[in-house]
């Protein structure tokens, strides 16, 4: 029963790990965003909808299957947010600033780039942490 107990208390803490994403900045800089992830259909079409806020470091990383260019809308999203689009070779590839849609049709956010990952964090996070195209961006 013991063994069982154990396992059981595993694979949860396993589930409980916080996921980080640091990203390199052209200054040699590192920030550090715990992030959750979006790598399902339906993870990735509710993504931030509905939240009040996320803490001033955290985001949500969105993972595609492929490279292409994506598009983003904010529908019940309602904070202001930075996307951050990311090819498949980790680099930052466009930044967008969105914000909330009030009323339909909401505007989208497109990328310049093809991109396979997009990452959102709080309105003003790039530029307070210089965050540019081109930096690079790790999982961990």
């Amino acid at each position: 029963m013991r063994i069982i107990l154990f396992f059981v208390l595993l694979v949860f803490l396993a589930g409980c790990t916080s996921k980080y994403l640091e990203i390199e900045t052209s200054q040699n800089e590192k920030v550090k965003i715990r992030i959750e992830v979006a790598d399902t259909g339906d993870k990735r079409s509710r993504g931030l909808m509905f939240r009040e806020n996320i803490c001033k470091n955290c985001g949500m990383l969105f993972i595609f299957d492929d490279l292409d260019y994506i598009s983003f809308w904010m529908k019940n999203t309602l904070i202001p947010l930075d996307i951050v689009f990311i090819d498949e070779n980790f680099t930052i590839v466009d930044i967008q600033y969105a914000i909330p849609c009030e009323e339909d049709p909401c505007r989208t956010y497109d990328s310049r780039g093809k991109a396979k990952y997009v990452l959102e964090v709080n309105e003003g996070f790039t530029e307070e942490n210089n965050i540019k195209l081109g930096d690079k961006i790790e999982i961990r």
